[in-house]
């Protein structure tokens, strides 16, 4: 019988190069919630636990049981509106900021007087909102990260009263328009150079080969002179864009109502100070990274099934 394997290292992530921004960005055109509000929210890593979950779910072996299993910790701070921008075909028509206060100014020129949202520009078909992270709120920065979230529903009518009704006030996670099912968009780790064993797991040589060992055996003819992009070469490993779908929500709450920190606080991290959101599974990047959740894109039928009931975190 012969043997087969996938390929070393998807083409589907070329080119492996470092992310442009630490702030991650989603395609808004493919997410949907049945809920009116915003289709995306900022969170910062807080670290791993092990937590008591009893599975609800139907037709599953641990159906009716409580089990151990991992999660991952996000403190959601508030968030406030920048800036209102238009859209015509999916191009930028105009921007109107609405808001001037101090945080920004670590991070963007605002302007000394700001517009009200009064006259639609004309011809627009649809409108998107530049939001800011109160990190103040954490105990790890002050500069607040700056993301473009889209808003639910198709009425542009409707999105622009919601957005009057929001302007200049802190939204929480009550404005995250989501399910049970939340898609998670960061940058992960980044490890440097490194070589093309560990950067796409390709087997090493004899180790009586020529010209050493953690190498490709052959790089290609010698015509055409040249190297194409699936050979597998050392270069930069980490520090991408990434996307995880589907991570069920465990728990969401306030850490007034349910303080969920560990004595010590979380390593390299320190206590959650505002609102939390409890995934299970991992979340891509180093503690402190701010990611961004999203409505589910492609939800599925088995984790759309999944009912948890948080009861507590084993590892305090």
């Amino acid at each position: 019988m012969k043997k087969s394997r996938s390929r070393h290292g998807s083409l589907q992530f070329a080119p492996r190069k470092r992310a442009a921004k630490l702030t991650p960005s989603a395609n808004w055109k493919h997410l949907d919630s049945q809920n009116p509000g915003l289709l995306g929210f900022l969170a910062y890593k807080a670290g791993m636990a092990t937590a008591l979950v009893k599975d609800s779910t139907d037709k599953v072996r641990t159906s009716k049981k409580t089990i151990a299993m991992p999660v991952t910790i996000l403190e959601v701070p508030a968030m406030k509106i920048f800036s209102v921008r238009f859209y015509k075909n999916r191009i930028p028509l105009r921007d109107i900021i609405v808001s001037n206060e101090k945080e920004l100014k670590k991070k963007l020129k605002v302007p000394k007087q700001i517009r009200k949202l009064d006259n639609l520009p004309e011809g627009s078909d649809d409108v998107r909102v530049i939001v800011y992270s109160l990190p103040k709120q954490t105990s790890i920065k002050k500069t607040p990260d700056v993301v473009e979230i889209a808003l639910q529903g198709s009425d542009l009518n409707a999105k622009v009263e919601l957005i009057k009704s929001l302007i200049g006030k802190e939204l929480t996670l009550e404005n995250f328009s989501h399910s049970n099912l939340v898609d998670v968009h960061g940058v992960t780790i980044g490890k440097g150079f490194q070589g093309p064993v560990k950067r796409f797991g390709i087997t090493k040589r004899h180790h009586k080969s020529e010209k050493g060992v953690r190498k490709v055996g052959s790089i290609g003819p010698w015509h055409p002179a040249h190297l194409t992009f699936r050979i597998p070469m050392a270069g930069q490993m980490g520090m991408n864009t990434r996307v995880i779908y589907n991570l069920c929500i465990v728990s969401q709450g306030k850490i007034l109502e349910k303080n969920i920190n560990p004595k010590s606080g979380f390593p390299n991290y320190g206590n959650i100070k505002s609102s939390y959101i409890i995934v299970n599974g991992s979340v891509q990047g180093p503690v402190k990274r701010q990611v961004l959740l999203t409505a589910a894109s492609r939800p599925s039928k088995k984790q759309s099934k999944r009912k948890l009931e948080f009861l507590e975190v084993l590892n305090k």
